[in-house]
């Protein structure tokens, strides 16, 4: 079976962390996120898969080719402009002969998709939705079903007075090709909005493909913080063997007088120094330099980032090429782009976001 990726996002509300980078090549667990995906679909079965890009593709073409090093084959199509979600897969229509999978990029998740394709072939549906419970259930597509799981209606980001339920469309399909045909060709249409809603005013057989099995929506940097965090505390499946303990990559040089406290993965190449504290779940990738008498709790540190002397970092985000002055603090939810410099003696306040290649001056912020 062939799926399709949509991997075309902007990622705006991951903002400063996607602005040199698309969505789907931040690091997870020091893997692009992606690489998470395909070897969860290759898991299943799945190895013919489609991605549907448009914003900065050449990242992911670079890295992956033609799929091989993941074990599956991958098909690139870029969008010259954004044709939503269901424009996007029209694009791939010259792919699509059988049925296929339809999967949106940014998911992350333990669904069970082989189950699911036999639920949808069983009922001889024309689409088959995954939905998931979610606590509040106003920020995303609600689907309501009669008592055989078959679709009587769509609610997109209900008022709470509007909720019937907390199942939300969880953003993987089982569609059949001849609903492609009802797409217009070069033009934005949602599947979601539009030609789901077309389907079922027309009677077609749809289905809700119900699951409780790990389901997260990658979309701000805090759920970002929590997928990593998810996946060191095992309460999200890893494929990668990076679950618990202390992880340190090679070439890393770690100072006997440090102290870390799992879960922690350490990337390749890091150097750690004496008297550094190091409290999980915490990610640090590659070629990370942590200075002396530094304390990092709960962050996410991407590639070649410099914390320095008695600095401390806590339940944050620092992109590639961060430096972390000398006794600066950079709190919760705080969250660095690329090449930010963070002068020493600054503290950076609950939630502060930093735009890529700014430079804070030393002792210049002090909330």
């Amino acid at each position: 079976m062939k799926a399709v990726i949509l991997v075309g996002g902007e990622g705006t509300r991951l903002r400063p962390l996607t602005c040199n980078i698309t969505k789907a090549m931040m690091p997870v667990l020091n893997k692009p996120f992606l690489e998470h995906l395909l070897a969860y679909l290759k898991r299943h079965g799945v190895t013919d898969i489609i991605l549907a890009m448009s914003y900065l593709p050449h990242h992911i073409k670079d890295y992956f080719g033609d799929g091989a090093k993941t074990g599956v084959r991958l098909s690139y199509l870029i969008e010259e402009e954004p044709l939503g979600t269901a424009g996007a897969v029209k694009n791939a229509e010259r792919y699509l002969d059988e049925t296929f999978l339809m999967l949106n990029g940014d998911i992350f998740t333990d669904l069970d998709i082989t189950a699911m394709i036999n639920f949808h072939r069983e009922r001889k549906a024309v689409a088959t939705i995954a939905v998931t419970p979610v606590d509040d259930p106003t920020a995303y597509g609600l689907i309501e079903t009669d008592a055989g799981g078959r679709i009587t209606r769509f609610l997109e980001k209900p008022g709470w007075e509007e909720v019937t339920t907390n199942r939300i469309n969880a953003g993987i399909y089982v569609l059949e090709p001849d609903i492609l045909a009802r797409i217009p060709p070069k033009k934005t249409v949602s599947i979601e909005r539009e030609t789901f809603q077309q389907l079922l005013a027309r009677g077609k057989p749809m289905y809700a493909y119900s699951s409780t099995a790990y389901w997260l929506d990658m979309g701000t940097p805090e759920k970002y913080l929590r997928l990593n965090y998810d996946l060191l505390l095992g309460k999200a499946p890893s494929l990668f063997n990076a679950t618990g303990g202390v992880q340190i990559g090679g070439g890393s040089q770690i100072d006997p007088s440090a102290k870390i406290e799992a879960p922690v993965l350490i990337g390749e190449g890091c150097v750690i120094g004496r008297g550094v504290k190091i409290k999980g779940p915490t990610v640090l990738g590659p070629e990370c330099e942590i200075a002396e008498g530094a304390s990092i709790e709960g962050a996410v540190l991407w590639n070649n980032v410099r914390v320095g002397k008695r600095a401390i970092l806590r339940n944050c985000i620092a992109a590639d090429h961060c430096q972390i002055h000398e006794a600066s603090q950079v709190m919760d939810n705080c969250v660095l782009g690329d090449k930010v410099v963070v002068g020493k003696n600054n503290k950076l306040a609950q939630g502060t976001r930093i735009r890529p290649n700014k430079r804070i001056a030393p002792g210049s912020i002090s909330s």
